[in-house]
């Protein structure tokens, strides 16, 4: 199938609105790091172009869509480029999954797309592809491109599937979309779209070939990082806000972020999601051009897995010799405050801080992120700062986000390995 080419879409001044042709969507050159002009610019021109990861999720089984059903997600980039492809997975499936139609298009309003921006995604040039359990597949690119920042709906049919979908669980972060039965992909009105969701299903990532110089930042770890307990539909995790900073630097520090947190996630054990130890490789050193990762778990294994600071070290060891070994930086971030949530107790907290003094001491990160110093009380320092404090005593809320986004040196994002 031949894939159209995309033309350009350019943002008025002083308002939302764009401007759209009518065979498709482009950014202005001049929102994303001041790459040449689209016109002038393809997938594989010119040389020194390289995938990145724009954005991407933490994959875990789930349940929700059945076959027949249309899946509209919705999502957000951060760095601009061209040439995007989608990630579908089907890591946690139990059956192989089909679909038979897969387009992405412009948010509107809701489930609505802006008129005349849904574009047909390819597989191998085919419109249908059938993925089985374990597997991943990436789309053909689009020709086009993408700006920073910029929203994004991806719309699935479902042909066939098993018991189990791979998704990521949100906890109300973001709002995506299910159909009435039907093959609705195409559609760029919101009729079919009647369920309002929490979660992404079956989308792993969204990949760009940005200007040259311009790397993958992959922030990995739990709900923190995940962003519960920030507003809902507002890109204000605390990821979100970090590629907001890092957009509005000059190159060469640009970067992707990919936020592959995993609410409920843990270092050492199996659970919500495959542990840290077991998906690191998947979820961050198999992201393209994978630069830096900002490494912060151990949370859930302290206040529900009753961990030992011994065995959480001995994990980020881990990790760090892995990350190590492929030349990828590794920044070990420090553990929020716990007093007020469930998970708190003298001993959790005992180790908690155990654990913080060997992440700032150790030296064995390449940088060290002290989330606990920013976010904590300095009257009561094992509980938030009460401006800071979101849901349970255990997550922060979207000011407190903001500020651990704040705290993070940039200087450190792209070390020399």
């Amino acid at each position: 199938m031949t894939i159209t080419r995309l033309t350009a879409i350019r943002p008025l001044l002083c308002a939302s609105v764009l401007i759209l042709s009518t065979v498709g969507w482009y950014a202005d050159a001049n929102a994303d790091t001041g790459a040449a002009s689209p016109a002038a610019v393809a997938p594989g021109d010119p040389p020194g172009l390289h995938a990145v990861t724009t954005w991407a999720a933490g994959v875990q089984s789930t349940t929700g869509p059945t076959t027949g059903q249309t899946v509209r997600n919705i999502i957000h980039t951060s760095v601009g480029g061209v040439g995007l492809r989608l990630k579908l997975s089907n890591v946690e499936g139990d059956a192989p999954v089909v679909f038979d139609a897969a387009y992405v298009g412009i948010p509107d309003q809701g489930a609505a797309l802006v008129a005349g921006s849904n574009r047909r995604l390819t597989f191998g040039g085919r419109s249908e592809v059938t993925i089985p359990p374990g597997a991943e597949v990436l789309s053909d690119p689009l020709p086009g491109r993408v700006p920073a920042a910029y929203d994004l709906a991806v719309s699935v049919h479902i042909a066939a599937m098993g018991q189990v979908a791979t998704g990521h669980n949100m906890y109300r972060t973001q709002t995506s979309y299910l159909s009435t039965p039907g093959d609705h992909a195409a559609d760029e009105s919101p009729q079919a779209f009647t369920t309002p969701i929490t979660r992404w299903f079956w989308l792993a990532a969204a990949q760009v070939d940005p200007v040259p110089q311009v790397g993958t930042l992959v922030a990995f770890g739990d709900s923190i990082t995940d962003g519960y307990g920030s507003s809902v539909d507002t890109n204000h995790r605390w990821p979100d806000f970090l590629a907001q900073r890092i957009l509005a630097e000059p190159p060469p520090l640009q970067l992707g972020v990919a936020n592959v947190g995993i609410s409920g996630n843990e270092l050492l054990r199996d659970g919500k999601g495959a542990s840290a130890l077991a998906r690191f490789a998947r979820d961050v050193l198999d992201q393209p051009g994978v630069r830096t990762v900002i490494l912060m778990e151990g949370g859930n294994d302290i206040g529900a897995g009753n961990a030992t600071a011994e065995q959480l070290i001995a994990g980020e060891r881990e990790l760090i010799a892995r990350a190590h070994a492929q030349g990828v930086c590794i920044l070990g971030a420090t553990q929020t405050p716990m007093e007020g949530s469930g998970y708190y107790s003298p001993e959790h907290e005992a180790v908690r801080e155990e654990f913080n003094a060997w992440i700032r001491g150790s030296g064995e990160f390449d940088g060290v992120i002290d989330f606990d110093a920013v976010t904590r009380d300095p009257q009561r320092p094992t509980r938030f700062l009460p401006a800071f404090d979101g849901a349970g005593h255990l997550h922060p809320n979207d000011a407190g986000y903001q500020a651990m986004a704040d705290a993070i040196p940039l200087s450190d994002l792209s070390c020399n390995r």
